[in-house]
């Protein structure tokens, strides 16, 4: 059972101790890891609150309590920090704290999932920075480079698997995305009905990131509906 406040809020809440748990991590490394992304500016160091603590031990614990936008976006960074492969479900997990609250959600998945990216991005980069002021001091040794090395690549394909869920969810998806979801093939102007019924509803594709053009266009469920009788929700939904 995932950790909470003792105290109501008024707003999602996360705490340490429930990443922890997200991320099978231990709660002591997980804290350790926040007070280290403070220290360096990374992150806003989060208030310390009582929860209840279902595991062993005492019944209550202090732990970093995440709350707000800034709070959300500072857990996403954490978990990108400490397991990259659990950033989408931290992501469905705030959405779950959302849904609780009954309140308008601020953010969409898309604008959560773009975060996520964000934060796997910027990751890549402290990596990168850090990797290179120890080579300017020392060798590093070859399996420690190889350790590295096998780090940033593991991130990196988290970064391509989070662009890629960009263009194919039930809002928006890319021609090719339905393509191979569906094994059909499309003409090469499809995107004109599309484009058609974006005009007739004001309605605005959105730019995703695709490896082969830079950027294309990912159209929302409606216009796929209209124009092929496609519902992005039964095809995306898993």
């Amino acid at each position: 059972m995932m950790g909470s406040l003792i105290l109501p809020s008024t707003c999602a809440t996360m705490t340490s101790l429930e990443i922890a748990e997200l991320v099978n991590s231990n709660h002591a490394d997980v804290r350790r890891s926040i007070e280290r992304l403070a220290e360096r500016g990374v992150v806003t160091l989060p208030p310390l609150a009582e929860v209840s603590n279902a595991g062993p031990g005492p019944k209550t614990i202090k732990a970093y309590s995440f709350s707000g936008e800034q709070g959300k976006r500072d857990s996403i960074i954490v978990v990108a920090q400490l397991s990259p492969e659990f950033t989408a479900r931290l992501v469905d997990r705030w959405q779950e704290l959302e849904s609780q609250l009954a309140k308008p959600r601020e953010l969409s998945r898309l604008e959560l999932i773009q975060m996520a990216l964000a934060a796997e991005q910027e990751k890549i980069r402290i990596e990168a920075e850090r990797d290179h002021a120890i080579a300017t001091k020392a060798q590093i040794g070859s399996k420690r480079e190889a350790s590295a090395m096998a780090t940033a690549s593991a991130a990196v394909r988290e970064v391509n698997r989070l662009k890629g869920e960009l263009g194919k969810n039930s809002k928006h998806a890319t021609v090719i995305a339905v393509e191979r979801a569906t094994g059909k093939r499309f003409p090469k102007n499809a995107y004109v009905a599309l484009r058609r019924w974006c005009k007739r509803n004001n309605a605005q594709a959105v730019d995703v990131v695709d490896e082969r053009y830079g950027t294309v266009k990912a159209w929302p469920a409606g216009a796929w509906l209209e124009a092929f009788d496609i519902c992005l929700e039964s095809l995306f939904s898993a």
